[in-house]
Parts: structure tokens; sequence; C-alpha cells
């Protein structure tokens, strides 16, 4: 980052909370922790036992440390209070209802007040901000809508920052070229794997997207790599950045990247980051990987204490060039649930991708499937060859085993198909294919 850029980067959408100094807002967490706790003890059925088991008094929380000794939600607790049991508040109040798609269980049901609307709103501003979008940008919105929170919180951050909204939404990806085009945005929000489609359907109709006045791309919703950035800078002539945020949260808006593109800026001033073992639950210390947990400090319908995300990455607390105090996230490497354990090594679909995204004559389409012959698991890498592309099967996919072999520490087979012949998905991408029979 030259000099120029880092000037350029001391732009804030709300410089006094994005810059408290770390003592302030320690202070400010503490006194809204000790809101939240009470509240959620006072409204939510769950917290009330929980806490209660765990011997812990929300009127008597004195200090961050102290909270360590409190309870972690998981995503089972959500499922079991399904629909309406997580609320806080009397459902009268609740002006709005997100959902998970309830693929693997009960779907999490997550409401909001009034109150919890405008501050996503706020803080999603603040995110789009952060990231280079500025007000009287028309932005392309390609996340989905509805029960999703992903399309919606855009939105209103989008409006709020003073942008003109195109609220697309997922799929019809020719008609999003044409809009794109023809309604000159400035700026392109969606999951990175639909994005690439949208840059490949752009190209396959001969639409220059490159040169046109897109400056900057804010993509989220599943992890990606370096390359994964590289490739949608030259699809869309963008800087690209890193969107964070997950439904039982709030949504989008948790944090993102600065330009100076070195880690996420968590908002602290309204959720509390920490860092466990995945396997004991011990706090680590900042700059060790592990777990992200994350607490809400002022959501009212739906309160958050100590959720386990499955996140892994690890936290920084060094000065940001950009002159943010927030901590910053590393970006997210996978989710510990996501892990694949193949014969033997820890395998996160991103790590593949890194090995895979850029390398020639195959496009970033891949998927991984997991079987098992006999007593030994077998991972395959199926990729699409890139359009066009003069790709030597034998030799290239030789040098690609070598590639993942090295990074990775893992043998996999490499099936390389024709262009387009996996789905396309309009929101998170579908990575894995685990055909092990369950025991």
């Amino acid at each position: 980052m030259n000099a120029s850029t880092a000037w350029q980067a001391r732009e804030f959408y709300d410089r006094q909370n994005e810059c408290r100094e770390r003592r302030q807002l320690a202070a400010l967490q503490l006194d809204r922790l000790r809101r939240s706790v009470v509240h959620a003890a006072a409204g939510n059925e769950h917290y009330r036992r929980a806490f209660h088991a765990a011997g812990v008094d929300p009127a008597e929380l004195k200090s961050l440390d102290e909270f360590a000794r409190y309870p972690f939600t998981v995503k089972d607790d959500l499922r079991r209070n399904y629909p309406f049991g997580w609320f806080a508040v009397n459902q009268s109040q609740v002006v709005r209802l997100h959902a998970s798609s309830g693929t693997t269980g009960s779907p999490i049901v997550i409401g909001s007040t009034r109150a919890d609307i405008d501050t996503w709103a706020e803080l999603m501003a603040r995110t789009l901000f952060c990231a280079g979008v500025r007000p009287g940008d028309v932005l392309h919105n390609s996340h989905g809508y509805g029960l999703f929170t992903g399309g919606l919180g855009v939105h209103y951050g989008a409006e709020r920052l003073g942008c003109s909204v195109i609220p697309m939404s997922g799929g019809n990806t020719e008609r999003q070229v044409q809009l794109l085009r023809d309604f000159g945005a400035g700026a392109i929000v969606g999951t990175p794997s639909y994005a690439v489609h949208i840059a490949e359907v752009a190209m396959q109709l001969g639409v220059d997207l490159v040169s046109g006045p897109l400056h900057t791309g804010v993509f989220g919703g599943e992890p990606w790599s370096e390359q994964m950035r590289s490739t949608l800078e030259q699809g869309f002539g963008v800087h690209a950045h890193d969107l964070y945020g997950l439904c039982e949260i709030m949504g989008p808006g948790v944090a993102c990247e600065c330009i100076v593109e070195d880690g996420l800026h968590g908002w602290e001033d309204h959720f509390l980051f920490e860092i466990i073992d995945p396997d004991s639950g011990a706090p680590l210390p900042p700059g060790e990987t592990g777990e992200l947990v994350i607490t809400t400090l002022t959501r009212e319908a739906s309160p958050m204490i100590r959720y386990r995300t499955r996140d892994m990455t690890r936290l920084m607390t060094e000065p940001c060039l950009c002159g943010r105090s927030h901590v910053r996230i590393q970006k997210i490497t996978g989710r510990s649930d996501d892990m694949l354990i193949i014969r033997g090594v820890n395998v996160y679909p991103s790590q593949i991708e890194t090995a895979l995204v850029g390398f020639p004559g195959l496009s970033p389409h891949y998927r991984l499937r997991v079987e098992r012959e006999g007593a030994m698991d077998t991972l395959t890498l199926e990729v699409e060859s890139a359009p066009g592309a003069n790709f030597d099967t034998a030799r290239s996919a030789a040098r690609l085993t070598r590639r993942i072999k090295s990074r990775v520490g893992v043998t996999c087979t490499i099936r390389v198909i024709e262009p387009g012949q996996l789905p396309r998905s309009m929101g998170k991408a579908q990575r894995v294919q685990d055909l092990r029979k369950k025991p």
C-alpha cells in the first residue's frame, strides 16, 4: 500500500466509533455486555437456565475476563427453540424474521426489532464505506433476497449510505450482465462463486465489464482465497473485498476488509470477538488461530451470547494503516465443521481452492468428492477446464496433484470435465460431496 493509498484510506463513515482508543472501546464493550447478558437472561428461557447451570449471575458481571465463565451457544440450541423460542422480546416487537435453509435440521429463526434493523443498516453502511463504496454509487446487489439475510442486509445498508441500489438478487445471469452494463454500476456485492459466474457469462456475451465504471466488489457468504480475489478483480476490474456475517449474529456487516486488505475489521462497538481452541473451548490469545466466538452487544430480539461460529481464523489487534482501531479478523480459512479428514490429514475446501484457482487451463469451478474404498478414504477433485483451453490433461493433472500434495498434504485424483458441467449456485457454492457411509 503506497502513501497515497494510505491517505485515501483515512476516510470514515463514522470516525468517532471506528477510531475509538482501545481502552475506550473495552469500556464501551463491558457496559453493553452487561446490558446484553441481563437482557438475554430476562427474556430468553434458554439463557436463564444456561447461566444458572454455569453458576454465573449477569447482574454481577464486572470484567471482560470474567465473561470466559459464561456458557457457549451452539447452533443446535437455536434449532431446539424453533420457531420463536429464541426471542428475548415480545413477538409483537419483532418486525422482521430471517431463517436458515434448515437442510440439516430445523431452520434457525432470527428476529429483529426496529432498533435491530436500524443498527444493521447503519453497520452495513459503515461496512460498505470501509470497503470503498461511496454515496452516489450505483450498487448491484446479487445476494439473494428473502429469508436469507444477505440481500436485504446489503440493500438497507447501501440505501443508508446513499447509494442507488439495483435489487437484482440471484439468478437470471444474462440479465445481471445487461444491467451491470446499462445501469453503470460502480459496486457489485454477492457471493464470490456466483460473481465469478457473472463475469464468465459477461465474457461469453462479449460484454466488457472491466473498462466500465465498476470499481469495488464486496463478496461474502462463503470462504474464498487470495487466488479467487485475483480472479474476481480481473473479471470485473474492481478491488475485491471480503465481507463477513452470519444469520445467527445479524447477517452481513459484522466485519469487512478496508482498502488496506489486511484482515476484516470487526465492529467491536456492537460485537465481542473471541478465539477459542475448537476442541477444548479454552480461550486463545490474539494472534493464535482457532474458532471464532461472537457475542452480540446491542441486539434486542435475538441476543447471542458466546456463539460458536465454527469459523477458523485469528484476531489481530495491531493498528491498521487505515486508522481504524477495531480488531481485525484474519480471512476465514474454513469452518471446523466443514473440515474433511482424509487419511489422517485435515483438509479445508479453501486450501484446495488456493492451489487450484489460476492454474493454467482450468476454471475456478470445482467440487470435491469424498468416498471410501474399503478402509481407505479417497478424494477426487472435479474441475472444469477453462473455455477454449488446450489442456494437456495427463501432464497438467499430474502437476496439480503434486501442487495439492505439497500445499495441503493429501493426494487426490484430478478429474477434468467440460466447461459448464458443474452446477452453478446462485448463493453459496456447494463444494463438497461426502459420499462416505455414515456409521
